[in-house]
C-alpha cells in the first residue's frame, strides 16, 4: 500500500472542514421547524433533484456498485428502466396528493385516509428500515478511511457521523439539500477520474479493456432469464425497480420530505422525473468503472466487492488524487447520512412528538425537538454502522442496503394503494395488511431475489386488507 501523503491528508481535511462550515452557515436564518425540515417549501427544483439523487444513491454507487459489475456484468442497468417509469408514476399519481394537503410527512397521508395509528405504524417503519440500510451506507464509507489512515473502523465511523451531524444540526435540510448538490457534483467527478486514471493504468487502456470485457460477457446489460433467484433480469428490473421506486419516492420519507422543500408541484414533478435520468448515468458511470477495475486487476479475487474501488484508490491512484478520491466518497455518504438524520428526526418530530406534546402548530417548539431528534439518530445510526462491521464480509453493502428496504417496501406502498382502492378498508385493516404484506416477503426472502420484494409486500398488503376490510363491512351490515 503506498503512504499516506500529506497531500492526501490537506485534499481531505479542507474538504471536510470546508463543507461542514458551509452546511452550517446555510441554517443561520432558521427560525421554526417548516423552515428546518421542509426549507419554508421554497427550494429549487434542480437542486432538490440532485439531493434526491445523492440520497439515494450515495457511497453505495461510488464503492459497491464497481463491486457488482467486477464481479458480474451491467445487468444492473435494468432497474434503471423500472427505476424511470416508477418515478412518472410518482409524479402523476402521489405528488397530486401531497401537495394538496400541504403535509409535512409522507405518513400524514396515511392518518387522513385511514388514522394515527396506520401513520405512527408506517412512521415506525420507515425510521426502522433507515436506520439499517442508512447504518451499512454508513460502514462502507468507513472502508476508505480506515484504509488510508490505519484507523479501526469505528474510529472512522465516528468522525464521518460526527462531522455530518455538525451541519445537519445546524443547517437543517435547506443545509442537507444544498450540500448534497455540491457533493454530487464532486462524487461524478471523482468517477471521471477514475476513469481517466484506468485507461493511464492499464496496457492497451480501455480499448483493450472492453475488447476483454464484451469476450467475457461482462459488457451484458439485459438478462431474460425467469428464475425468480436470479437478482438481476429485465422482468424483475422493469417491475421490480418500477414498483420499488413507488415505494421509496412516494412512501420513504428521505425522498419525499425533498420532493415537499419544492416551491410548487409542477417543480416537485419535474424533480422526481429529472432524477430518474440522473440515476442511470450514475450507475453506468461506476458500473463501468468497475469493468475497468476488473480489466486492470485482471480479474482477481477479493475477499468483498465493496473492497474494490476503494484499494484502488488509496494503493494505486498518485498522492494528492488518491485525496480527492477519498474525499469523494466522503462526499457520497456524508449526503446520504445528512438526508436520513435530517428525515428521522423530521418523522420523530412531526409523526410523534408534535401531536403527543400538543405542538402540531407551534413551530419554534418543532425546531427544538427537532434538534435534539437529529442528535439521537446521529447517534444510534454510528451505532447500527459499528454493529454491522462482522456481517461486511457476508454481504455486498449496497445489495444489503437495497435488501432491508425493500422487505418493508411492499407494505408500505401497498397501504397507499389500499387506500385508493378499497372504500371498505379502515385502520385496522390496514394495519393487517401491512403486517402481512411484510410477513409474506419475510417467508420468501430466500427464494426470490430482492427486486421482486416490493410486488410480492405490496399485492399481499393489498388483497390481506381488502379482504379484512370487506368482512369487516359485511358484519357490520348483518
Amino acid at each position: 500500500m503506498n503512504a499516506v501523503g500529506a497531500l492526501d491528508l490537506a485534499v481531505i481535511a479542507a474538504y471536510l472542514v470546508g463543507i461542514t462550515a458551509w452546511g452550517a452557515w446555510l441554517g443561520r436564518t432558521q427560525a421554526g421547524g417548516d423552515d428546518y425540515f421542509l426549507g419554508s417549501r421554497s427550494l429549487p427544483w434542480g437542486a432538490v433533484t440532485l439531493s434526491v439523487v445523492a440520497t439515494e444513491t450515495s457511497t453505495l454507487t461510488f464503492l459497491s456498485i464497481p463491486g457488482i459489475s467486477y464481479l458480474g456484468s451491467l445487468t444492473f442497468m435494468q432497474l434503471t428502466i423500472g427505476y424511470l417509469l416508477g418515478r412518472i408514476a410518482v409524479a402523476l399519481v402521489f405528488l397530486p396528493a401531497y401537495h394538496a394537503g400541504r403535509l409535512s410527512t409522507a405518513y400524514e397521508l396515511l392518518e387522513t385516509r385511514f388514522g394515527p395509528a396506520t401513520r405512527r405504524l408506517a412512521s415506525a417503519i420507515f425510521m426502522a428500515t433507515r436506520l439499517l440500510a442508512d447504518s451499512v451506507r454508513l460502514f462502507a464509507t468507513a472502508i476508505p478511511l480506515a484504509l488510508i489512515t490505519g484507523w479501526p473502523y469505528p474510529a472512522s465511523i465516528g468522525v464521518i457521523a460526527a462531522l455530518t451531524l455538525v451541519y445537519t444540526y445546524y443547517g437543517g435540510i435547506r443545509a442537507v439539500v444544498w450540500v448534497d448538490s455540491v457533493q454530487m457534483g464532486l462524487y461524478l467527478f471523482g468517477a471521471g477520474v477514475a476513469i481517466a486514471a484506468i485507461q493511464a493504468a492499464t496496457p492497451g487502456g480501455w480499448s483493450d479493456i472492453l475488447v476483454s470485457a464484451s469476450a467475457a460477457g461482462k459488457l451484458k446489460v439485459l438478462e431474460f432469464s425467469s428464475r425468480p433467484e436470479a437478482p438481476y433480469t429485465f422482468l424483475a428490473g422493469v417491475l421490480g425497480g418500477a414498483l420499488f421506486t413507488m415505494a421509496s419516492h412516494a412512501t420513504d420519507q428521505l425522498i419525499v420530505q425533498r420532493l415537499l422543500t419544492c416551491r410548487t408541484k409542477r417543480d416537485s414533478q419535474k424533480a422526481v422525473v429529472a432524477s430518474g435520468g440522473a440515476v442511470a448515468l450514475q450507475f453506468l458511470l461506476f458500473l463501468l468503472v468497475g469493468v475497468g477495475l476488473w480489466g486492470f486487476y485482471g480479474g482477481q479475487d477479493f475477499a468483498s466487492g465493496d473492497e474494490i474501488f476503494a484499494r484502488f484508490i488509496v494503493e494505486e491512484l498518485p498522492t494528492g488524487i488518491s485525496g480527492l478520491l477519498v474525499a469523494c466518497v466522503f462526499a457520497a455518504a456524508m449526503s446520504s447520512l445528512s438526508s436520513s438524520i435530517n428525515s428521522l428526526a423530521s418523522a420523530t418530530a412531526y409523526d410523534y412528538w408534535a401531536p403527543i406534546a400538543r405542538a402540531r402548530h407551534d413551530e419554534r417548539r418543532i425546531l427544538r425537538a427537532g434538534r435534539v431528534f437529529t442528535l439521537a439518530w446521529g447517534a444510534l445510526l454510528a451505532s447500527g454502522a459499528i454493529a454491522f462491521i462482522p456481517l461486511s464480509k457476508e454481504t455486498s453493502a449496497v445489495e444489503a442496503a437495497l435488501g432491508v428496504a425493500a422487505v418493508v417496501y411492499g407494505g408500505l406502498l401497498g397501504a397507499f394503494a389500499l387506500g385508493a382502492l378499497s372504500k371498505q378498508a379502515g385502520q385496522l385493516s390496514a394495519i393487517f395488511g401491512i403486517v402481512v404484506g411484510t410477513a409474506a416477503v419475510i417467508a420468501v426472502r430466500d427464494q426470490v431475489g430482492w427486486l421482486w420484494y416490493v410486488p410480492i409486500g405490496a399485492t399481499a398488503t393489498v388483497l390481506s386488507g381488502a379482504v379484512t376490510g370487506w368482512a369487516a363491512s359485511l358484519k357490520r351490515l348483518g
